[in-house]
């Protein structure tokens, strides 16, 4: 009963429920890595595109395991104009292939253990901040919108904003 008690009291501060199809494919997510997981929700074309123009795709389907903070598609429409575009270009491929390693841990790090975690190391190679304010889960200044979608190579956690190093 404690078990049950603390796991719904971390949902609570979580403040997070699944949506957008993720509840109902969460036995099939199991079954498929990050990418094909991420693709298939249909949410993170603009993460999909980056992670092919970047060369990282065949990384993150790799065995892991990889806690990924995946910005959907309406946080990178938050970017500055053109700055996506920029991004995307061949010659900024180093660039971008940082940006989207500063959204990979090392491990599999599930909602329970990140509302602990004052900060994390990236596979990029620096710390991203993690705090919860006002019941909301925050990674540098990105909010963790959904959380716990399990993948045979790691978990992802939904994030509303793309987190750029500094």
């Amino acid at each position: 009963m404690k078990r049950f008690a603390f796991v719904m009291s971390v949902a609570a501060v979580l403040g997070l429920t699944w949506m957008n199809g993720f509840a109902a494919d969460k036995d099939k997510d199991k079954e498929r890595d990050i990418v094909d997981t991420a693709v298939g929700a249909g949410d993170f074309k603009t993460l999909a595109a980056a992670l092919e123009a970047a060369d990282l795709v065949e990384t993150l389907k790799g065995k892991g395991p990889f806690t990924v903070f995946a910005p959907t598609d309406e946080a990178f429409e938050k970017l500055p104009k053109g700055t996506l575009e920029d991004l995307l270009k061949p010659e900024n491929k180093k660039k971008l292939a940082g940006i989207l390693t500063y959204h990979v841990v090392s491990g599999k790090v599930m909602a329970a253990e990140v509302t602990k975690m004052k900060k994390a190391k990236t596979v990029q190679g620096t710390d991203v901040k993690i705090k919860v304010v006002d019941g909301k889960v925050m990674v540098n200044d990105a909010e963790v919108i959904k959380t716990d979608i399990a993948c045979t190579n790691g978990v992802i956690h939904v994030i509303d904003t793309v987190i750029i190093p500094k």
